[in-house]
């Protein structure tokens, strides 16, 4: 009883939404105005939702149903077209014969008869009557460079005819290898352009019993043409096309995926072109289904004469006899079988891959282990045809021309496909080219942001995002597959970093941040770098590689920032202590010392806010400790040198300057504080950029040492009066 209410309810939706004047507003309005709350809200929608399937799923099975009658209509169309056009030409051509007989001609021919019955001595002029009787009944030449292979010919002699002609045809030797191939037809084409009507080239077309074969002419070569394109007659369909002046006398011919227009000379060559086409194929697809029923049929045992029966076989001979072995039969007479070609082509059309790809593996799990007799090498022609086809609509759908949205995840239909079809290899560069496309989009897509940190955590993020997920995508689609694969992935992936690390340095080390800001930057990039390690994936090793020059490069400008400063510092040094003043603004002097890892800098601090120590040594301190402590983010090994020998020359501007000055000054007080300033510097300040270093890189560094360890670093003249640096 629920379900009739039920259908019932159906039907009347379904009558109400397909009336005439049916308003979406209105029935809405009405809707919500008759509910009495959410739930029946929801119970109409999915109804409705329901109702909308179902629509969908009868309008695709009835296009599905009435595709195959669509095709066969459409052929039956086209013979009836040639048909029309046969018939018209026989009417045409007997008006004419009738047209061109005057009415005087006839007692005229009565009369020559009756002469030739009465004298005998008139035979002579009656085989004249013949003769002309004979000229006017003949075959007459085909004009427009357009020739029909004569039907009396035998198979050696239509076999000289097309070597003859082919012969002249650059790039086609290989055709005349086909056994039983001849030609039918051929004469002189203009192609014209299909979109705009523009004429293209001129041409010549060879067609065999077979195939078509459309050659180009070669100017500089009088009669010689150069092979253009070769179509099998089984995949082809003639088309007329309507005059529509100046454009006439033109047919196309369709090749999936692709058309071409041609114009005869004339009508009466078009007509010729479009009746023997028809019949050529109409012929061939006879031919090959009386093949296909004659291997399909059902052979009785080979008969074996007897031996005693032959009375006069040699008694003498002992040779065993040798049966003859019959070439096995391939069945394919199946319906499946016969259908194929068109089947592969309708899931090619809908875009049905795995459909296509499964009616191969049905028919290579048939065939497999059979004979491969002529019949089943023609239908694997046919299907060899289609694999190409279903191949290159799949290359087009990784193509990166195709929309990029969607993720990796889009591309595992065709890639799965293309791997099931033998195409390993070619899925993989392809599938590759589509990421990396998609990857450079996304990396130009970002907006650059005033704050660099900000931008390169956004770079960071779709970068190694986009990685992650194309590795995680590419493990699915491929395993199983040849372990050179993986190999492609490895370097396809150290490409992508490079672009990675192009638009990275771009923004941090050509705008000249900071060495704090790329370090921070540099840090970032690094710990999405190690998130790759999950899938067994390490590229830190090439994020160093492509980054050392330009790290390099910062550490450089940095270095000589600091030494400049210094030097500045240097040359206006009065060698007095600080006075900072306030008590804040001591306090927070001694925690930045400690931040710089100097702990006992309580000893060097004296009553209220003064500091017995240099501004000069204090600021020197800080940015040493601050360098240090912003290269050691940015280290790897590659870098060791450069960050060591950075320091060395930086230090060796104080100390050089700290030892001039104790040799060159006069006051003793001043002179003793130089002394503390020298103390400090050697005794506490390098044992911290030591240590600090050594705990940053994993291993001491000796030049450090050396240079603790040295009294008296550079030897200056005592005379002289300038310090050098």
């Amino acid at each position: 009883m629920a379900m009739a209410m039920s259908d019932s309810g159906a039907t009347r939706l379904r009558r109400q939404l397909e009336s005439g004047g049916f308003e979406a507003r209105l029935y809405v309005k009405q809707l919500s105005q008759q509910s009495d709350g959410d739930r029946d809200l929801q119970e109409h929608r999915q109804r409705i939702q329901a109702l909308a399937e179902e629509t969908a799923q009868n309008l695709k099975r009835n296009v599905y149903q009435n595709y195959r009658q669509f095709i066969e209509t459409a052929r039956e169309i086209s013979y009836l077209e040639s048909e029309m056009y046969q018939l018209s030409h026989l009417l045409t051509e007997q008006k004419s014969s009738l047209e061109s007989i005057p009415l005087t001609l006839l007692p005229a021919a009565a009369a020559a008869g009756a002469a030739a019955a009465s004298g005998g001595e008139e035979g002579g002029g009656g085989a004249g009557g013949r003769d002309h009787l004979r000229g006017q009944t003949g075959f007459f030449p085909t004009p427009g460079g357009a020739s029909r292979d004569s039907s009396g010919q035998g198979e050696e002699g239509k076999q000289r005819t097309l070597t003859t002609l082919l012969e002249k045809v650059e790039g086609c030797r290989h055709l005349l290898e086909t056994p039983g191939q001849y030609l039918v037809y051929n004469g002189d084409l203009v192609e014209y352009e299909a979109d705009h009507m523009a004429q293209l080239q001129r041409v010549h077309g060879f067609l065999m019993n077979d195939c078509l074969l459309v050659a180009t002419w070669l100017p500089q070569r009088r009669g010689m043409y150069r092979y253009n394109a070769l179509y099998p007659l089984d995949g082809l369909a003639v088309v007329n096309v309507k005059d529509n002046p100046p454009m006439k006398d033109m047919f196309k011919l369709l090749m999936f995926p692709e058309s071409r227009i041609f114009q005869a000379e004339n009508a009466k060559i078009k007509r010729e072109w479009l009746e023997v086409l028809e019949e050529t194929k109409r012929a061939l697809s006879e031919k090959r289904r009386r093949e296909q029923e004659e291997a399909a049929a059902p052979r009785g045992p080979p008969q074996v004469t007897s031996k005693a029966s032959n009375p006069f076989e040699d008694d003498d001979d002992d040779e065993p006899d040798i049966p003859e072995v019959e070439e096995e039969k391939v069945d394919l007479s199946m319906e499946w079988i016969q259908e194929l070609p068109e089947d592969l082509d309708v899931c090619i059309a809908q875009r049905d891959f795995e459909g296509a790809v499964d009616l191969l593996d049905k028919l290579n799990h048939y065939l497999e282990d059979k004979p491969s007799p002529p019949p089943v090498k023609e239908l694997r022609a046919k299907v060899d045809e289609r694999v190409r086809q279903l191949t290159e609509v799949l290359m087009f759908e990784l193509s990166p021309d195709r929309s990029l949205r969607g993720g990796p995840k889009a591309t595992r239909r065709a890639v799965s496909q293309l791997i099931r079809l033998g195409q390993c290899t070619k899925a993989c560069e392809l599938f590759l080219r589509n990421r990396a496309a998609a990857v450079h989009t996304a990396i130009r897509q970002l907006r650059i942001e005033g704050a660099t940190l900000l931008y390169i955590h956004k770079l960071c993020h779709v970068f190694f995002t986009s990685l992650l997920e194309t590795a995680r995508e590419f493990e699915t689609d491929f395993a199983g597959t040849d372990s050179g694969c993986y190999s492609a992935f490895v370097v396809w992936a150290r490409s992508a970093m490079g672009m990675f690390v192009d638009a990275f340095s771009k923004q941090v080390f050509d705008s000249k941040e900071s060495l704090s800001t790329a370090a921070e930057c540099v840090k970032v990039a690094k710990e999405h770098c190690q998130q790759l390690g999950d899938i067994g994936l390490d590229l830190t090793f090439i994020i160093h590689a492509l980054l050392v020059k330009d790290i390099q490069g910062a550490l450089h400008s940095y270095k000589e920032i600091i030494i400049e400063a210094t030097k500045h510092r240097n040359s206006e040094e009065m060698w007095r202590r600080m006075n900072l003043m306030t008590p804040e603004a001591l306090g927070k002097l001694k925690e930045e010392m400690k931040t710089c890892g100097v702990r006992n800098f309580e000893q060097y601090t004296g009553d209220d806010c003064w500091v017995n120590l240099s501004y000069t040594v204090v600021a020197f301190t800080k940015q040493t400790m601050g360098f240090l402590e912003e290269a050691l983010k940015l280290y790897f090994p590659e870098l060791h040198m450069v960050l060591l020998e950075s320091l060395v020359e930086i230090i060796l501007v104080a100390v050089q300057h700290v030892d001039y000055s104790l040799r060159c000054e006069q006051d003793p007080e001043k002179k003793a504080f130089i002394r503390q300033n020298a103390s400090f510097l050697y005794e506490t300040v390098l044992p911290v950029v030591e240590k600090r270093f050594e705990e940053g890189v994993g291993k001491p560094a000796k030049q450090l040492q050396d240079l603790r360890n040295a009294s008296r670093l550079i030897r200056v003249n005592p005379e002289s009066t300038t310090s050098v640096v």
